[in-house]
């Protein structure tokens, strides 16, 4: 008699464990329904105060024998569950993200030269500019190792104010002459949107460092524009974060966007940042993206720039970023970091010695 109670009950509970899912699965097309109206009306999807309200509601609701301390526990993961459902259906929808393995942004620039095609790029100069001769000597330092989109930075946001902050329009015309002789591409940083038409009469690629990353005003401007554009990821900023930043560019009308990882800050203290190379393969296969690593702000130091260059490549990154200068002692800014021209050619011949398999 107590075994067949016993098969009863657990029967019963087996009726009511499907009706359970049932409802679940029906409260989660509910909230993906609730969802899609939120995002029509611009607001977020988590509201702190409907999720006190209902469970407010469930305390008073409930008959026992479970607590209600066990009640919200239990509902509170119901919660999470329907939001990562919804963050889940969201990120579908982002325009950087990758929908197929072979979903993939290519930059093509005028004369053919692509950026994300399975060529390693690098993309090099000094930290600043400061004068034509130091541009020249780099310019055609780089020229000679087929480099072909050259550092041109005339703004310089620092921590200091007392700084050197860059020549502005000056510095431009600067690198756009040194870029015009020896047939290569300008990126230069951009501090705000008012800059954009200036900008324009110089530079090939914009360049919104690692400050302005979460600068919403100036990367819905960025989408206007016909250039592509290099958006570092923010010191602190999660991967997340990084990519709805590459986000308001191209939902702005940008679809050439190239992301550079260039360390996070850490508690580390033997060098600048760290370089979070797992970010690389995070971002490759979430992003169709071209990916580049910053291998001189990350580190802060030239006398690793070998071993970090080939781990770049060999992490499969689309390319990497590196300061050279003429006499790095006497830089302007980031001096320890910057390689003399013979440590740019060393690490040159370096990564042309890893081989990657696509």
């Amino acid at each position: 008699m107590s075994v067949d109670r016993l098969k009863e009950l657990r029967s019963q509970v087996d009726v009511v464990n499907l009706k359970i899912l049932d409802l679940l699965n029906q409260r989660a097309r509910l909230v993906s329904d609730i969802g899609h109206v939120q995002a029509e009306l611009g607001t977020s999807f988590y509201d702190p105060q409907r999720e006190a309200e209902m469970l407010t509601a469930l305390e008073q609701n409930n008959n026992g024998p479970f607590s209600n301390e066990t009640i919200k526990a239990l509902f509170r993961e119901i919660f999470r569950a329907s939001l990562a459902l919804e963050e889940k259906e969201a990120r579908a929808k982002i325009l950087v993200q990758r929908k197929s393995p072979t979903d993939k942004t290519i930059i093509r620039l005028p004369d053919g030269t692509e950026i994300g095609n399975e060529h390693f790029t690098v993309i090099a100069g000094s930290c600043a500019v400061v004068s034509f001769e130091q541009m020249d000597m780099v310019g055609a330092a780089l020229a000679e190792r087929g480099v072909r989109v050259m550092r041109g930075m005339a703004f310089k946001p620092r921590t200091s104010p007392y700084d050197f902050q860059g020549l502005g329009e000056p510095g431009l015309k600067i690198a756009r002459q040194v870029a015009n002789k020896y047939n290569m591409y300008v990126t230069s940083e951009i501090m705000d949107k008012s800059q954009i038409s200036m900008m324009s009469d110089y530079v090939d690629i914009f360049w919104v460092g690692a400050r302005n990353m979460q600068n919403s005003p100036l990367l819905k401007a960025l989408g206007q524009v016909r250039q592509p554009v290099i958006l570092k990821r923010g010191l602190s900023a999660t991967l997340e974060e990084f990519l709805y930043a590459a986000e308001y560019i191209v939902s702005s009308g940008n679809a050439n966007v190239i992301l550079i990882e260039r360390g996070i800050r850490t508690f580390e203290r033997w060098t600048r940042n760290t370089l979070d190379i797992s970010a690389v393969a995070i971002l490759k296969l979430e992003s169709h993206l071209p990916v580049v690593v910053d291998i001189s702000h990350s580190a802060g130091r030239r006398d690793i720039a070998l071993p970090l260059a080939r781990v770049a490549k060999a992490s499969g990154a689309d390319g990497l970023m590196v300061e050279v200068h003429p006499n790095p002692p006497v830089a302007m800014s980031d001096a320890k970091q910057q390689l003399s021209i013979s440590e740019f050619n060393a690490l040159m011949d370096e990564i042309e010695k890893v081989h990657v398999t696509p």
